[in-house]
């Protein structure tokens, strides 16, 4: 019934039935292997996104401010510098100079995907008998909400953000008695207050966030702080978030504003998350060389095991080539079949402990992410770990002597 299959795959199949046992073990060992590679890299990219999630969504990738303010020491005449102690001046609240120019330059860029101007500044919160040292964030909703997903984030009310209204966070609520709907006297340090209304409450996941975040318009934001068409930062969003910081280098070196990156804020996440991956690779990597080993040594086995059949069939007209390609086949098929079996083992596990796993409230501890292009390049890869390790063997197999192979 195969005669219509070439005499490599008849042979390959019969080899690997014949040694049924053998095969069955590295296969297994194969699954098992592939298992890791895609559980762990499944896993990987769930953290990965949950990470993204929870710090790129709450936070711009890259946020341009007002340069430090340097004291200068005074001259009394030329090249003579009057001796006195110089001190590091307060940093006041100044806006950014020529800044529409400069969001006309950064929507420009290609890599930049979002631009949003804001103003930043410490206002007193006060409701009754009640008050707060807040940080207020006047921004305008239909760009902002772009980089920071502010509406994502509301447990209770809405992000609607007119001129009269105040998003704040629910920790902050809890410290005004304050709910969705209740008035809240905002007062500046200059003199300047606002009395607004809380349309929504936002949760960033963080109990120190929630104390003292607020969002305004940027217009109230302006008015309150004494900055009247001012802002203090611009926010932007990128398209490669990896690439945030050198691309925070290039807007610091082409303009007079300095540039952080979420990359640098985040210098011990970024850490970590670069660990998991070079983790991940290495994880894969050995998984990768033992499953290669695997397949070699079944393979060199065989060769040794079925010499004098390799014998006869060079002396029946069997070439080099023929043989040759009999056992590259064993080892690609072992490597495809040792792979889609590892596939499923490593989506049931996924799937069981994302079910299991759960952070202390309750919630996912990583989003479930099970992309096909992970099982087909996973496939390609064991198939191809399994052609790559059956070389040795197939050449030794090729090269075995007839005449003293059915002798021996």
């Amino acid at each position: 019934m195969n005669h219509w299959l070439p005499f490599e795959w008849i042979a390959a199949v019969r080899f690997l039935r014949e040694g049924r046992l053998q095969t069955i073990f590295i296969v297994g060992g194969i699954s098992i292997g592939v298992g890791v590679i895609v559980f762990m890299s499944a896993m990987l990219a769930g953290m990965e996104a949950n990470f993204i999630k929870r710090v790129l969504t709450s936070q711009p990738q890259i946020q341009l401010v007002t340069p430090d303010q340097i004291a200068r020491p005074l001259r009394n005449a030329a090249g003579e510098i009057e001796d006195a102690v110089v001190q590091r001046p307060s940093q006041r609240v100044i806006s950014i100079d020529q800044w529409p120019k400069i969001v006309n330059q950064m929507l420009a860029m290609p890599e930049v995907s979002a631009v949003s101007p804001t103003i930043t500044g410490s206002v007193l919160a006060v409701r009754g008998d009640a008050s707060r040292a807040v940080t207020l964030t006047g921004v305008e909703p239909e760009t902002y909400f772009n980089i920071v997903k502010v509406p994502e984030y509301i447990v209770v009310g809405e992000a609607r953000l007119t001129s009269e209204d105040v998003v704040i966070g629910t920790e902050l609520a809890k410290i005004l008695g304050a709910a969705v709907g209740d008035k809240l006297n905002l007062q500046a340090t200059a003199g300047a207050n606002r009395v607004l209304t809380i349309s929504g409450l936002v949760d960033f996941g963080s109990k120190g966030i929630n104390q003292r975040v607020s969002f305004v318009a940027l217009r109230t934001g302006q008015s309150l702080l004494g900055m009247i068409g001012g802002v203090t930062t611009i926010d932007l969003t990128v398209k490669d978030i990896y690439a945030a910081e050198i691309i925070a280098r290039r807007i610091q070196a082409a303009t007079q504003v300095e540039a952080d990156s979420w990359i640098t804020t985040n210098a011990q996440f970024f850490t970590a998350v670069q660990a998991q991956i070079y983790t991940n690779t290495l994880i894969r990597v050995f998984v990768g060389l033992s499953v290669a080993f695997g397949i070699a040594a079944v393979l060199i086995v065989s060769v040794i095991q079925r010499s004098k059949e390799i014998g006869i069939l060079r002396a029946m007209g069997t070439s080099r080539g023929q043989i040759l390609r009999v056992f590259l086949l064993q080892g690609g098929l072992l490597g495809f079949v040792g792979s889609l079996f590892g596939a499923a083992m490593g989506a049931v596990a996924l799937v069981y402990w994302h079910a299991v796993a759960r952070q202390a409230d309750g919630t996912e501890f990583f989003p479930l992410v099970l992309e096909e292009s992970l099982f087909v390049y996973t496939a390609l890869l064991a198939t191809a770990t399994g052609l790559l390790a059956a070389m040795a063997p197939a050449v030794r197999a090729a090269k075995l002597d007839p005449v003293v192979a059915i002798r021996g």
